[in-house]
């Protein structure tokens, strides 16, 4: 197992998913290698359709494989329980979505401190920690409000902080600009690009937002569910 991950914080051999939709088969991922280094800014993009959240969604546990092998951190997913594979969620994996999934009757500090919370971090370190991410994210004053008053920006920037507080291994954005206007998403992706080349977290999108694509440090282009195109780019 050393040898397969060997300092990469995903790697996926032969994944592979099948969904059977009324009686037919549909080949969502079609056999995808990929290995994904520590502190990468990745992108898995494509057409709809094309398998790249389903592809998320295996690499984060969420789905299981068809067919094939995915290791994150080190640890094979496929062998694990269902509490060892949520508690390792937890502790390793942020996630950020479109539809931002905050708890609507938790205050902004409440949602931010939630996993840390299921965690056991003390109240003081939690505190802490929330009030550098607001910082840095520019929502200091914001900790007692609740999502309903809060900009669609506002909320995915509470998301974002969410899923980077806890100082997961990877963070993984599925989508995380669609309902954002362009200006906004601009602010959130510098903000998260940013914290990327500080903190040197692992991103890693799935997105049809050129955006994204532009501000991507490694392009990986999906079509039918297997990898036409890997890419990586020059700094940016």
């Amino acid at each position: 197992m050393g040898k397969i991950t060997n300092g990469y914080i995903i790697v996926a051999q032969g994944v592979t998913k099948t969904y059977s939709g009324d009686g037919v088969p549909v080949n969502a991922v079609r056999g995808i290698d990929l290995k994904i280094k520590s502190g990468e800014f990745t992108a898995i993009v494509g057409p709809s359709g094309s398998g790249k959240t389903t592809f998320l969604n295996i690499i984060s546990g969420l789905d299981t494989v068809t067919e094939g092998k995915v290791w994150l951190n080190g640890k094979l997913l496929s062998v694990m329980s269902g509490k060892e594979l949520s508690d390792f969620r937890r502790d390793h994996i942020g996630f950020i979505f479109q539809s931002y999934n905050l708890i609507p009757v938790l205050t902004v500090e409440e949602n931010i401190e939630y996993v840390m919370l299921l965690q056991h971090v003390p109240k003081k370190e939690r505190h802490k920690r929330v009030l550098k991410i607001l910082k840095e994210l520019e929502l200091l004053g914001f900790e007692n409000r609740f999502p309903l008053n809060l900009s669609g920006g506002q909320q995915q920037r509470v998301a974002i902080a969410r899923a980077m507080v806890s100082e997961p291994s990877i963070i993984l954005a599925d989508e995380p600009t669609a309902n954002l206007d362009s200006k906004t998403s601009i602010e959130l992706l510098d903000m998260m690009r940013g914290l990327n080349k500080k903190a040197g977290m692992t991103f890693v999108f799935s997105t049809h937002d050129p955006m994204i694509m532009q501000k991507a440090r490694r392009l990986v282009i999906l079509r039918d569910g297997k990898i036409e195109k890997d890419e990586i780019k020059g700094n940016n």
